[in-house]
């Protein structure tokens, strides 16, 4: 197709070769007029059927905005990179399947929840039955999980809803914190059955002697008196280790600066105990070596700590058999320990060993004067000192109880 300049230029061209040739041919003034007008008119009726060119379309633009489907947060690069970024389990929905899920959500729930049914990723009864629901118009509360994901751990959900049928879900882990409520709350309970029990024979005894009207019965006096002097010892040592737990824990995060000789520590407790009216005082066994053995450390608090563990052997160790506390090198550290020759201790109790009040024989313990905090505080003491506290036992043949520091010397 010519545009209307290009059939312009053919007629014009048309017009002159038709002039020209009738020049040539000799014709007259007329025939050349003839030709002229037909070549003219050709030229007019090639130009008429020429189609408009483009160029003088009016083109009408719609310029009205057109309404674009709403972006889904959850497939936004961003959002699992932030996703990854968080320490507890994130989980994201669409139609109730998991479409991403951070990396913590992954090793909670493994890697094959992404894809899955989110009423089967979070495998629980209340979980299961809430996130039926979602579509319902309930608000939105944090529930509870117990026993999620193993028994004994107790999780919490929440879902924020976005656009559509997306969905986020907040996993987050309560278990620690629900443990440390019920070691506070098991703490008041036994701490108050501790102080009751000696209260209430003090009391007992204390009547009974009021209502002796002076009675000349002097061994029976002496006898309750004597009852009377031990519980209230009792409590007062009680009292005592309630104290010390509560010093170490105020000071838990503070490491001691101080450069204390752990064999002079260890000699002093030895030879005190040695010195007291205790029965077994002279079954104490001590080699401690020569060498010192420099570590970071408060003196008191390390005092009280190989206080607790000899005395504790001393306790329930077979009369008669020694109690050998030793010193040893091994490396870079140095190890403190407490062998006692006693009936053992089953494995099963040695983990709850360091728990505040717990007793493997309860009816043993309170004979021989233990308020169940002994090896709690040489626990926390450890935890001060970065030491590291082992605890190992053999039925019928004895109980060793151990402390490794690093030395101060090194790095």
């Amino acid at each position: 197709m010519f545009d209307r300049l290009s059939s312009l230029v053919a007629a014009l061209t048309m017009i002159a070769i038709a002039a020209l040739f009738a020049a040539m041919v000799g014709g007259d003034a007329l025939s050349i007029t003839i030709l002229t007008i037909t070549a003219i008119a050709a030229v007019a009726v090639l130009y008429s059927t020429l189609a408009a060119p483009v160029s003088d379309a009016r083109v009408q633009v719609n310029t009205e905005p057109v309404a674009l489907p709403p972006r889904s947060l959850l497939h936004h690069p961003d959002f699992a990179q932030w996703a990854d970024q968080e320490k507890e389990p994130l989980l994201g929905t669409a139609a109730n399947i998991v479409t991403i899920a951070n990396d913590a959500a992954i090793k909670l729930l493994g890697r094959h929840i992404v894809g899955a049914d989110i009423r089967t990723a979070i495998r629980h009864p209340a979980a299961t039955d809430w996130l039926s629901r979602l579509a319902d118009a309930a608000p939105v509360e944090t529930l509870s999980l117990a026993d999620f994901p193993r028994p004994g751990q107790r999780w919490t959900m929440r879902i924020a809803k976005l656009s559509g049928t997306d969905r986020i879900i907040f996993l987050s882990d309560r278990s620690a914190i629900d443990a440390a409520d019920r070691m506070r709350s098991d703490f008041v309970a036994n701490a108050s059955h501790e102080l009751r029990t000696p209260l209430a024979a003090i009391l007992g005894y204390v009547e009974t002697l009021q209502d002796m009207n002076g009675e000349d019965d002097g061994p029976t006096r002496h006898r309750f008196l004597s009852i009377i002097d031990r519980e209230a010892r009792r409590m007062q040592q009680l009292v005592m280790d309630l104290l010390s737990i509560s010093r170490v824990e105020a000071d838990r995060f503070r490491r001691p600066t101080a450069t204390i000789d752990l064999r002079v520590v260890a000699g002093a407790t030895v030879a005190q105990l040695r010195e007291s009216d205790q029965p077994r005082a002279r079954d104490i066994v001590a080699e401690l070596g020569h060498a010192e053995q420099p570590i970071f450390g408060d003196e008191a608090q390390l005092s009280q700590l190989a206080h607790n563990i000899i005395t504790n052997a001393m306790k329930y160790g077979r009369p008669g058999t020694p109690v050998t506390v030793k010193l040893a090198r091994e490396g870079t550290r140095v190890r403190l320990s407490v062998v006692d020759e006693g009936d053992g201790i089953e494995a099963d109790h040695i983990p709850r060993l360091t728990e505040r009040f717990y007793r493997v024989d309860e009816a043993r313990s309170r004979s021989v004067g233990g308020t169940g905090l002994g090896l709690a505080i040489v626990k926390h003491i450890s935890e001060r000192h970065q030491g590291q506290l082992d605890i190992a036992s053999e039925i019928g043949k004895g109980t060793t109880v151990s402390v490794v520091f690093r030395l101060a010397t090194e790095n």
